[in-house]
């Protein structure tokens, strides 16, 4: 949603989701039918993956829609500015100079090891081993932006209960809290604040939320749950996220107490 109405490519997204559960199938039974995988059907719904004109076709006689699909790719969504996959979060990541990261329930994607990604992916069984590869491979791979030529400032704020939650094992806890140290102490661009459990209620509480800085000035706000996101770039919801953010590194400790207390979580995990 660039400007707080839903864009005609993410309408055609929720289509193809209503479209599916009206039929009665899940993703693996219509990845089956126009034979291809579950998690291409998946990423497509999730407006991570731009469906071809090919997979719609397919999708249009698996659901005998007579085309209504194929015809809102070319006459409604090539009109769109911003299309939910040209935004994909790999894209935002690509072009953004500036990230305020807010989380309060996992440690961010751009931070975790490998380990804690993948007991994330793993918690429940909801996945199938070879998602869970893929996810986490894409996952890993994200967060060569950390690491190349071009400058990428991120100041994070992350709810020390995050920490003290066990993901995995008390190892992979351990490990995890000595990497975001580690980060916090030697990434030139990197500045982490917990805030700490003695803080009480605070605004961020209400759930975790990504500020970017674009060039040319620009700015917007990526805010996600249960393995959806969503873009909002109105001013207003902008100046409401921007005031949350302030009130949250208020109530966070300065980066060397965050790296001290990050040292003493991971020992005791241990």
């Amino acid at each position: 949603m660039a400007d707080g109405r839903m864009t005609a490519a993410a309408f055609l997204v929720a289509e193809l989701r209503r479209a599916r559960t009206r039929r009665g199938w899940s993703q693996d039974e219509l990845a089956k039918t126009v034979n291809y995988s579950a998690s291409m059907v998946s990423a497509v719904e999730l407006g991570q993956q731009p469906p071809t004109a090919k997979y719609l076709e397919l999708v249009d006689r698996a659901l005998d829609t007579g085309g209504l699909f194929g015809r809102m790719l070319t006459e409604l969504v090539s009109l769109d500015k911003a299309q939910v996959w040209l935004r994909g979060w790999r894209t935002i990541l690509s072009e953004a100079r500036a990230i305020r990261w807010y989380e309060c329930r996992y440690v961010p994607g751009l931070f975790q090891t490998e380990a804690y990604a993948r007991a994330v992916f793993e918690a429940g069984d909801l996945l199938d081993q070879d998602e869970v590869e893929r996810r986490l491979a894409e996952r890993m791979d994200t967060q060569v932006c950390l690491h190349g030529d071009r400058v990428l400032k991120v100041v994070v704020v992350l709810d020390e209960v995050v920490l003290r939650r066990c993901v995995g094992s008390r190892k992979t806890m351990s490990e995890q809290a000595l990497h975001l140290a580690r980060i916090a102490t030697e990434h030139p661009h990197v500045r982490l604040h917990l805030v700490p459990a003695s803080a009480g209620e605070y605004p961020g509480l209400g759930g975790p939320f990504i500020l970017v800085s674009e060039p040319e000035e620009t700015e917007l706000a990526v805010v996600s749950g249960q393995g959806r996101g969503e873009q909002l770039q109105q001013p207003a919801e902008l100046r409401r996220l921007q005031q949350v953010w302030e009130v949250s590194l208020a109530a966070a400790l300065p980066s060397q107490e965050s790296i001290e207390l990050l040292r003493e979580i991971a020992e005791s995990w241990n």
